[in-house]
């Protein structure tokens, strides 16, 4: 995915989740910008950190400016929790993406399928006749090279993975799908410190036939796609950088 109109900026700082202030590179303008992740992303957002804005102007929008990505250290970190499921999709189609053990061979990919109470991202559906649910995960927090889902605590990705469950009881084979939206990462697992219980209900699927899996991107300012596998690791332990801000 490629965004429009990106210019390099610096934060300031973020009154809510929804909005920033940051101070254009180029004329040193000082804009509000809408955030595109409502996630707490602290361990990203420092003074004078450099950020990607992208520039899309509507009378129907309140800010002018999306932000997009975030530099850490010497990478690019993209924050938009709308882009994942869109990568995801794509590269099922494509094949950038496989997914372990699946019957037969991808014929269609259906965005936002209902299933019990939940409306899981995409349905797969296989030259055999099996169906599959892939729930898609964007995954901004590390460490060490260690990537970690959630940053907050998500009773919505609690109750998905809870009835991807319920949904392999019925036929349908189910897979958490985690979009690292960062390249330089080693493993993948769940902040387990932040949210025991989704750790315990991901560790609980995996025995019942729940496959979760993990890919990692390339990133720049305006640019953001799907690279390689990453191993997915739930036992491994993370330590929260946010811990003492």
């Amino acid at each position: 995915m490629t965004y429009p109109n990106v210019y390099l900026a610096h934060f300031i700082d973020r009154p809510n989740r929804f909005i920033a202030k940051c101070r254009l590179r180029e004329s040193g303008e000082m804009v509000t910008v809408h955030v595109k992740n409502t996630g707490r992303c602290k361990e990203l957002f420092y003074p004078e950190v450099e950020v990607a804005l992208s520039y899309q102007p509507s009378p129907k929008r309140k800010t002018d400016y999306d932000l997009i990505a975030v530099k850490k250290k010497d990478a690019w970190f993209n924050i938009d929790s709308q882009v994942p499921n869109a990568l995801a999709a794509q590269a099922l189609v494509d094949g950038t993406i496989v997914l372990p053990d699946l019957k037969g061979k991808i014929v269609t990919v259906k965005r936002e399928k209902k299933f019990a109470q939940s409306q899981f991202d995409i349905l797969v559906e296989t030259d055999t006749g099996h169906q599959a649910f892939v729930e898609v995960k964007g995954m901004t927090l590390e460490n060490n090279k260690l990537g970690a889902f959630p940053d907050a605590p998500t009773l919505r990705g609690l109750k998905h993975v809870t009835e991807l469950i319920e949904a392999i009881k019925e036929g349908y084979q189910s897979y958490v799908l985690f979009v690292i939206q960062f390249e330089n990462v080693e493993a993948a697992t769940i902040h387990t410190n932040m949210q025991p219980a989704l750790a315990a209900m991901i560790s609980s699927g995996q025995k019942q036939g729940l496959s979760v899996i993990a890919y990692n991107c390339r990133v720049t300012p305006d640019t953001i796609a799907i690279e390689h596998p990453v191993p997915f690791d739930v036992t491994k332990m993370f330590e929260d950088p946010n811990s003492e801000r």
